[in-house]
């Protein structure tokens, strides 16, 4: 066979053809489907996205790695460090199932992150853990996000879980993911080693993390291989840090051997103009 690791990756999922996975094919561009008419145009078409899927389940309320404290309380900490790091031009939305309940607690948006402080620390750990329909729904409005944003932008789904879904398999929503999207899933296992469904070698992104740092450090590491990140977002406030240079007008391409802007992201059928 020519192509070996495509057809081990079809595998992977479900045993597709690996024409199959969306990464795979250089040219795709058919996602997310949309009306042109029917849906508006986001203020930002180029922005990153994350959304981000905490567990908040019974299990995170034990102190099993959080050095004295509960799982809990150390996943809000990094958490909310995390929204700190995003940087402000992108959209970041969450998603929670605790003793509160399942559902989305803050819609991807810009700018002030103190809506999303306020609803990860108003997190209480409680009840099971019903992964599945999460990933479904981080999915569906990341989805939603792409067709205001005509597909332009980058698209991850992150995961901050420290067991397995009670509510069942969420490999299949991984392999739809892979075979309709360029979204990125990358997933922090809390406490719980290599072992969980969500680890897919080669297909998603997955980091054990068995202390508060680890952790800490498993959610600054999504936001280092984002494609659109640069190491000054890690510097300090009081360093000054030049913006993008904006894009040319609409309709007015860049002069010849000028250089894409930083952070400049592009749809594949835009190289081929």
């Amino acid at each position: 066979m020519k192509y070996p690791i495509l057809a081990f990756l079809g595998l992977l999922c479900g045993g597709a053809q690996a024409e199959d996975l969306y990464a795979l094919v250089p040219t795709n561009n058919r996602w997310p489907a949309f009306d042109e008419q029917a849906t508006a145009v986001a203020k930002d078409p180029l922005a990153a996205n994350y959304y981000l899927v905490f567990d908040g389940s019974g299990s995170m309320g034990s102190t099993e790695c959080g050095d004295g404290r509960a799982k809990i309380d150390v996943a809000k900490a990094a958490i909310e460090q995390f929204s700190r790091w995003v940087p402000a031009t992108a959209n970041l939305g969450l998603y929670v199932f605790d003793a509160h309940g399942a559902g989305e607690r803050v819609p991807l948006g810009q700018g002030d992150r103190a809506p999303f402080r306020g609803a990860v620390m108003a997190v209480v750990a409680g009840r099971n853990t019903p992964l599945q329909a999460a990933m479904a729904n981080a999915y569906a409005q990341l989805t939603r996000q792409a067709k205001s944003q005509r597909g332009y932008g980058e698209y991850h789904l992150v995961v901050v879980t420290d067991g397995a879904s009670t509510d069942g398999d969420p490999l299949p929503t991984i392999r739809k993911v892979l075979r309709e999207s360029p979204v990125l899933i990358e997933t922090i296992g809390f406490c719980i080693q290599e072992r969980h469904s969500l680890n897919q070698p080669g297909l998603t992104s997955y980091r054990a993390a068995n202390d508060p740092v680890a952790l800490r450090q498993g959610l600054r590491e999504v936001l280092a291989e984002a494609p659109s990140f640069t190491v000054t977002q890690f510097a300090p406030a009081a360093e000054p840090v030049a913006g993008p240079t904006p894009p040319p007008p609409a309709g007015k391409p860049a002069a010849p051997g000028t250089a894409p802007a930083p952070g400049t992201v592009w749809k594949i059928k835009d190289l081929f103009k």
